[in-house]
């Protein structure tokens, strides 16, 4: 990925979640899981959203200042989005040092699907 002039990008930390082979065996219809849907949808709902989803799925490993450096946003608004997916469960964020690592959820991102699936 191409960064900004005279910034280098940072190396990869180790913050995300192992995957677990765990199955998630709640239901995937009902009020709950069409509350749970609603959020995570509404979490997905702006397009900087998704791409920061997807930029961090094709990612092996966290992601620090790689996130800003790939959208044409301001950090601050960034750090908005960035937010919304946190508080919907659907990445993390881990401090390392001066600066917040983002990874994806992969067990969210695994019932988000389910989901969708039963739609």
């Amino acid at each position: 990925m191409k960064g900004k002039p005279g910034r280098k990008p940072n190396p990869p930390a180790v913050c995300c979640p192992p995957p677990s082979g765990e199955d998630d065996r709640r239901p995937v219809e009902g009020p709950e899981a069409d509350a749970e849907l609603a959020t995570l949808a509404k979490a997905l709902g702006h397009p900087a959203r998704v791409k920061i989803l997807r930029l961090l799925v094709r990612r092996q490993g966290c992601i620090c200042g790689e996130i800003v450096d790939g959208l044409d946003l301001a950090q601050s608004t960034v750090s908005q989005h960035l937010k919304m997916l946190k508080d919907a469960g659907l990445i993390r964020g881990d401090i390392d040092g001066p600066r917040i690592c983002y990874c994806i959820e992969p067990q969210a991102l695994r019932r988000l699907r389910s989901l969708v699936g039963s739609l």
